[in-house]
């Protein structure tokens, strides 16, 4: 690619990588009837109950109007309920939900490993961890550039 950086092709690179790995768990996770962005809110929900609807899209990517969507179509099935609290309402799994995320999570976890453990040596895991945790916590601090 001409005129790119060595940062913008691992941008790029890391990009692909999100999005095929993202569509490869979409396809998993139909076994268990659920989508990667379902199965994170339900992990977020399970790890923060009771949490409201806002703590929880400042946890996940996706949007405000995505989330209630999607919070009214996991207590429809019954994996989430909400109660109302005062001026808010807290959102918390049903037994239906736990035993739902019990259910797919090592599944799920130990597909996600795989994409490192099949190609990667145990020290480029670790080498790949360091710098990814690097990144993330710089990514949080860094601000947009003047106008």
């Amino acid at each position: 690619m001409r005129n790119h950086t060595l940062g913008t092709l691992t941008w790029i690179r890391m990009m692909r990588f999100t999005t095929q790995s993202n569509q490869l768990s979409n396809e998993f996770l139909k076994r268990f009837d659920l989508t990667t962005a379902q199965f994170d809110v339900l992990i977020q929900i399970q790890t923060y109950a009771p949490i409201t609807q806002s703590q929880l899209a400042e946890k996940v990517t996706v949007t405000q109007g995505g989330m209630s969507r999607m919070l009214a179509r996991l207590e429809k099935e019954g994996l989430i309920e909400r109660k109302q609290n005062w001026k808010t309402k807290a959102i918390s799994l049903t037994a239906k939900g736990e035993q739902m995320i019990d259910a797919a999570t090592p599944s799920q976890l130990h597909f996600q490993s795989s994409f490192f453990e099949e190609v990667l040596s145990d020290e480029e895991i670790k080498s790949l961890y360091k710098v990814m945790t690097k990144l993330e916590k710089h990514s949080r601090e860094k601000k947009l550039p003047p106008v």
